[in-house]
């Protein structure tokens, strides 16, 4: 069972990437691999490593059938909507597909994955429609916008219509003008077919930068909070009264050594864990550790950790049945 629990007055920050114009980046939400569901097949283990820089996730799976068993195996990536001022998303890799650097491994040997991108808008598959324009479904890239900007305006006003695109006014260097935007949902799913031998244990290994969330600075450990927000802060990430006295001292001396500092800044991390129980039974052995770059930076999450070296938190549970997502808050000085 999760607990409310402070990983003491730990730390863990990786350097804030650019600020949005609010001051805030958002995090994708990933996690770990699907399988088809079986009766048959046991997860022996299964050990994660979450930090800013890299996920690292080893499964090792038990074939308890006495016949092989193919099944598909599924890495459902976050869906990606199209970028805006208002909610923007922090993207690990500049490319279209493979955004967050996946790689995946069976028995030491790589995979050869398959992938499957669909784009949606107002719920309605538009992939094929943006494919027959030239448009890359990648509502992240330059070069999409780029290209619904060069469709003709009454493309571009059919294509709002079907809320793919949305119109935009401001200033790029010819003065104000209406600008069309990608408005679509990227959704992208790497797949591939694994055969569990019979009676045998396989060892399935994947690893993907995180997308991390940042922001400039933090109401937690701040007076005026607004009480709906930090009733959310307390439930998602468990902070309790240590954690959130932590942050208010380490605000303190932050502001007395650096006077123009305004407060501590965030890092956001959440990865998928309730998606993954396709298998039979419980996890006979799960170890999850969490890594922190820096020793004097806090960290708060859910879970009975203990502290296993000076940047790393380990939750350790044998038959273990994920009942929410691992969330992790971050707060350390702005670099």
């Amino acid at each position: 069972m999760w607990s409310r629990a402070c990983l003491g007055a730990c730390a863990l920050l990786a350097s804030v990437s650019a600020a949005t114009a609010n001051d805030s980046i958002g995090n994708l939400s990933a996690g770990g691999i699907v399988l088809g569901r079986s009766d048959s097949i046991e997860m022996r283990s299964e050990d994660l490593f979450v930090s800013t820089k890299e996920v690292r996730v080893r499964y090792r799976f038990f074939n308890t059938s006495d016949q092989d068993i193919s099944t598909l195996v599924a890495f459902p990536m976050p869906d990606v909507e199209a970028p805006n001022d208002a909610d923007n998303r922090a993207i690990p890799v500049d490319d279209p597909v493979n955004f967050m650097a996946f790689k995946t491994q069976v028995e030491g040997k790589p995979v050869d994955i398959k992938v499957e991108q669909r784009a949606t808008a107002l719920g309605i598959d538009r992939t094929d429609l943006l494919k027959s324009l030239g448009v890359p479904l990648a509502p992240f890239l330059e070069a999409a916008t780029k290209a619904v900007e060069a469709l003709p305006a009454d493309k571009q006003a059919e294509l709002v219509g079907l809320g793919v695109l949305r119109i935009e006014e401001y200033d790029a260097g010819q003065g104000m003008k209406k600008h069309a935007q990608p408005n679509w949902t990227l959704r992208t799913t790497y797949y591939w077919t694994q055969v569990f031998p019979a009676k045998k244990e396989l060892l399935v290994e994947h690893q993907y930068q995180p997308s991390v969330g940042a922001s400039v600075g933090t109401m937690v450990g701040e007076t005026g909070a607004d009480r709906a927000s930090m009733d959310d802060y307390r439930k998602r990430y468990c902070m309790d009264a240590e954690f959130i006295s932590a942050a208010q001292r380490e605000s303190r001396l932050l502001k007395q050594r650096k006077p123009t500092a305004t407060t501590l800044s965030e890092k956001r991390i959440q990865y998928i864990l309730v998606t993954g129980a396709h298998w039979a039974g419980p996890i006979k052995d799960f170890r999850l550790v969490i890594d922190k770059d820096k020793p004097g930076n806090l960290i708060s999450a859910c879970g009975k950790f203990k502290k296993i070296s000076p940047t790393q938190f380990e939750l350790h549970q044998a038959d273990y049945f994920p009942e929410r997502d691992l969330d992790v808050l971050i707060l350390g000085p702005l670099e």
